[in-house]
């Protein structure tokens, strides 16, 4: 029998997986912030703003009331991006299924939020603002997963990570629809420091990629060493804020997923990367707060922008090596050169 399920974020990987949900029988509800978007997905089974081209099942829903969408729901996935994850919760407070902690609520939401206290992980966020019986019971969701193939029913392997094993098994057997495998992880803070990090490494794999294609000096086995220094310095944040498994960093969520990031050609902060090389992108920016602040005008998110200026803060607190991570900080704040960095790192790793 079908589940309840309201999807928060009508992005890409919310209206894929939406869709996904919606096609194995579970009654979907799609909350999206701009009505047209709402309007084309019930009319039409399209979302050509997030996901252009792919049809989408048809019994899947759009509202852009979210209190709809969450109300009344066995489960409640926040596909919110980082930078508008705050605002986003607070508005599931008031839904009566949420104040009492019926909703098993998970999170696709991938990278940090600011605070007075410094950068706070997605969970933690989340914490701070949903009524206290969801501590330590909210469920992470990663993995290799990239919208486009998930829409089309490729296979796709994630992870459903909590502290409570009973709501990761719950999601676990929710999101195990045709095409989609789904495990299970105690590791909550590993499985999501390699979701957020990840997208900063293929920040820089999409810049090596691009001066690959002018330079004899960059291949294929610099982008092998730069993709196994990226996983060294995931690693190396993961530990230093309590992640528990060390196999979280070689599976699907480590691995897997900064793989498919760094290589695939849906992926947007690969696609950034190349863009920082092959069309000058930062030359209208004066910095990365800058280019945070304007970050709409790229007319697409970079997750690993965001990022990497919190894991930044995160390694000068801690004391933390991370020199690729450091290195694109350096990059988007405009203190040296994309191919500069590429030639030093590889003599720093």
């Amino acid at each position: 029998m079908g589940k309840t399920v309201g999807i928060i974020g009508a992005g890409a990987w919310g209206t894929a997986l939406a869709s996904a949900l919606a096609r194995e029988g579970n009654d979907v509800v799609l909350w999206a912030r701009n009505e047209r978007v709402a309007d084309e997905i019930n009319r039409g089974h399209t979302n050509s703003r997030y996901l252009p081209g792919f049809p989408l099942a048809e019994s899947l829903r759009a509202t852009t009331d979210c209190a709809e969408a969450a109300g009344g729901k066995e489960f409640v996935l926040v596909a919110s991006p980082s930078l508008y994850l705050a605002s986003t919760v607070a508005q599931l407070r008031a839904v009566p299924s949420v104040q009492d902690g019926r909703a098993c609520i998970g999170a696709l939401t991938k990278g940090f939020v600011d605070s007075p206290d410094g950068p706070k992980l997605i969970l933690e966020t989340m914490e701070a603002l949903l009524p206290r019986c969801y501590e330590k019971n909210l469920v992470y969701i990663a993995g290799p997963s990239h919208a486009e193939e998930v829409a089309t029913g490729k296979l796709t392997g994630l992870v459903a990570a909590s502290e409570n094993p009973k709501n990761s098994i719950r999601f676990r057997e929710l999101l195990c629809v045709k095409g989609i495998m789904a495990y299970s992880s105690f590791d909550v803070v590993g499985v999501q420091i390699c979701a957020a990090a990840k997208n900063v490494i293929a920040v820089v794999f999409g810049s090596l990629d691009a001066l690959s294609e002018t330079s004899a000096f960059f291949g294929d086995n610099a982008a092998s060493f730069l993709l196994a220094g990226g996983l060294n310095e995931i690693q190396t944040l993961g530990f230093a804020l309590g992640a528990t498994h060390p196999e979280t960093f070689t599976s699907i969520a480590g691995v897997g997923d900064l793989d498919v990031t760094c290589r695939s050609k849906y992926g947007r902060n690969r696609r950034f990367g190349r863009d920082l090389i092959l069309r000058g992108v930062l030359s209208r920016f004066s910095g990365i707060d800058d280019l945070i602040a304007r970050i709409g005008e790229l007319g697409y998110l970079p997750e690993g922008v965001v990022a990497c200026k919190f894991i930044r803060q995160i390694a000068d607190r801690r004391r933390l090596r991370l020199p690729i991570c450091d290195g694109l900080y350096r990059i988007l704040n405009k203190e040296i050169t994309p191919g500069d960095f590429l030639q030093q790192v590889a003599s720093a790793l």
